[in-house]
């Protein structure tokens, strides 16, 4: 059983930990301040997705297996109980797990997603990510400039091309399973999570500009998370935590009761 690569911050402290988990193409290191910021007063786990950052690849990639990454990563760090955060396909995973393994959740933080399918929408970000071509650019900035014939967004082809490293064959390449990704790319977005219900403390934090939680989303919301609070984050879009950090973080702290 293959086991989730992580960076751990605030390990000595006796607390509750809280695990992160980031979204699609993302990686632990996108959370590092907030990592480091939350460490003082937590353990925090800042943890890589399967087929994302320095964690295994596979070619499955339902939320279920998400879900069950989780319950092993726990179980392998000695970890009874833990609070879990996860912002977009990080949130689905904390939801389902949330909902499979409820004895092993203390609270559950979702970050800009609900539990419902979503539309296909990164069909121009995979297109762009399979047209570079390892084989002909050197460089990081012959990369960006393949992504930059497709993607408008600047802060998203930066975002990308944080995943890119030398291989050992001494080759640019990403480190997300770009091919597991794009295959596997209806079962992880256009599903919604399986039925069930958390009864704990739940906590969804939306981003003011982004319409991936809306108001009519609530009552389904409700109903899988009888406890859900909702808390839009000003001045932010879907990338909450890089938007806002430090109105994102204090949202963080008083649910978790550490403001």
């Amino acid at each position: 059983m293959e086991i989730l690569h992580s960076k751990i911050f605030g390990e000595n402290l006796s607390s509750t930990p809280l695990l992160v988990f980031h979204g699609l193409f993302g990686m632990l290191d996108n959370w590092g301040s907030f990592g480091k910021d939350l460490g003082d007063l937590l353990p925090v786990h800042l943890i890589d997705l399967r087929n994302h950052g320095r964690s295994f690849h596979s070619e499955s990639m339902t939320h279920d297996d998400l879900a069950d990454d989780i319950a092993n990563y726990m179980d392998h760090y000695g970890i009874q109980k833990a609070h879990v955060l996860g912002h977009s396909l990080g949130g689905k995973a904390v939801m389902q797990f949330a909902i499979k393994y409820p004895e092993k959740v203390e609270k559950l933080i979702v970050v800009d997603i609900s539990p419902k399918a979503y539309p296909p929408h990164h069909q121009g970000i995979i297109k762009a990510l399979e047209t570079v071509d390892f084989n002909t650019v050197g460089s990081r900035n012959e990369v960006e400039a393949v992504l930059s014939q497709y993607i408008p967004e600047k802060s998203t082809i930066q975002f990308l091309a944080k995943n890119l490293y030398w291989d050992d064959d001494k080759k640019l390449n990403w480190r997300f399973n770009l091919k597991t990704l794009s295959e596997k790319y209806a079962e992880f977005v256009s599903n919604a999570i399986k039925f069930g219900v958390f009864e704990g403390e739940t906590l969804f934090i939306s981003g003011e500009k982004s319409n991936y939680i809306l108001p009519q989303d609530e009552f389904a919301i409700k109903q899988q998370f009888p406890k859900a609070k909702i808390v839009k984050v000003k001045n932010a879009a879907h990338w909450v935590q890089a938007d806002n950090p430090v109105d994102f973080a204090n949202v963080v702290k008083d649910f978790l009761g550490l403001n």
